[in-house]
């Protein structure tokens, strides 16, 4: 589970790590990464500190960091996102960099088909911002527009263990056809997790990510329910659409699995993420009521309702427990729905 900062933790729940390695992002330039790989300032894991860990080039540590600068100028790298999208906000995590970590970072950003060029056109969308050492640093950002690559500023030189980028995966789907059967609820296609009733091992945003669970850690898991009710998650899908077959994966939860599961949607035409909560309470039933095994792929066919078209989700855990992935195959549709 990572650690957020508290002023990070609702961007975390609410959006997507578009620098994920797992969505395919990878760190493609540095000026300068003699101390630190710059591979490691997008590592999905936690920053961590080993006191007495050394390689050829000094201190051992966890991010990104550059040589002491010696002339004018600064340092900065490129980031390729794993899949374009609007950025929400940002997180420049110094954790463990105290006397080696940049005064002051900016980010900016771009939107090209392969890799920006020396003709390519940046736009400052975090400017300039002071930093601190062993801190998180969370910048909201305004401008909506979307972007494929990020490039972070840092002046003049040092280091800085993670990057995060919080946002929304935008897709094409002018460009899809509209019989081919996607994942919906995919993160790759848009889709992220909302809320959820309890988030103590996990945000539901996991469920929706590329491959099967590589751990208990990678899922959504609930404490203990030890009240009445059960635990529930809300998924906004990337694209409207009617669901076809589903799929409610429970690898590497064996003595923590919810016993039965049910699926609850809607097409949402109004309001806010808030809103959704009390509203889903009344959606029509998807999926009814099914039972769950340890460590193993459900799936649901000719179970499903036929509710039409439907944008957001609501997976209902009875009473508790994790889940490693929810897939939602379906074709992309519209319409309106109130609820």
């Amino acid at each position: 589970m990572n650690v957020f900062a508290p002023e990070a933790a609702e961007f975390a729940a609410k959006y997507t790590d578009l620098a994920s390695p797992r969505l395919g992002a990878e760190v493609t330039f540095a000026t300068d990464d003699f101390f630190a790989d710059k591979a490691r300032l997008i590592d999905s894991a936690d920053p961590v500190f080993t006191a007495d860990k050394y390689d050829d080039n000094g201190k051992w540590m966890d991010g990104w960091e550059s040589r002491r600068k010696r002339g004018e100028g600064f340092d900065h790298c490129i980031v390729r996102l794993g899949l374009p999208g609007i950025i929400r906000a940002v997180d420049i995590d110094t954790s463990h960099f105290t006397g080696n970590f940049p005064p002051a970072a900016s980010i900016d950003a771009c939107h090209v088909n392969g890799e920006p060029s020396a003709e390519t056109d940046w736009t400052e969308i975090v400017p300039a911002v002071t930093l601190a050492g062993n801190s998180h640093h969370v910048v909201a950002v305004a401008n909506v527009e979307t972007w494929s690559h990020l490039r972070l500023n840092i002046y003049p030189d040092g280091g800085v263990a993670r990057l995060r980028v919080y946002g929304e995966v935008q897709c094409n789907w002018e460009t899809r056809d509209a019989n081919e059967i996607v994942d919906l609820a995919a993160l790759v296609n848009g889709g992220r997790g909302v809320a959820a009733s309890d988030q103590h091992y996990g945000s539901p945003s996991n469920i929706l990510a590329p491959g099967r669970g590589i751990n208990m850690g990678d899922g959504w898991e609930t404490r203990r329910r030890r009240e009445p009710g059960n635990d529930w998650a809300i998924i906004a899908l990337g694209h409207p659409g009617v669901i076809s077959k589903i799929e409610v994966d429970t690898a590497h939860f064996k003595g923590n699995f919810p016993d039965r599961c049910s699926i609850q949607a809607a097409l949402v035409t109004g309001g806010t993420d808030a809103s959704l909560i009390p509203q889903s309470m009344f959606w029509k039933t998807l999926l009814p009521e099914q039972k769950l095994s340890m460590d193993n792929i459900h799936d649901f066919t000719g179970e499903i309702e036929n509710i039409g078209p439907v944008n957001h989700v609501r997976l209902n855990i009875i009473p508790d427990g994790g889940i490693s992935r929810l897939r939602l195959f379906g074709k992309i549709g519209g319409g309106r729905h109130e609820t």
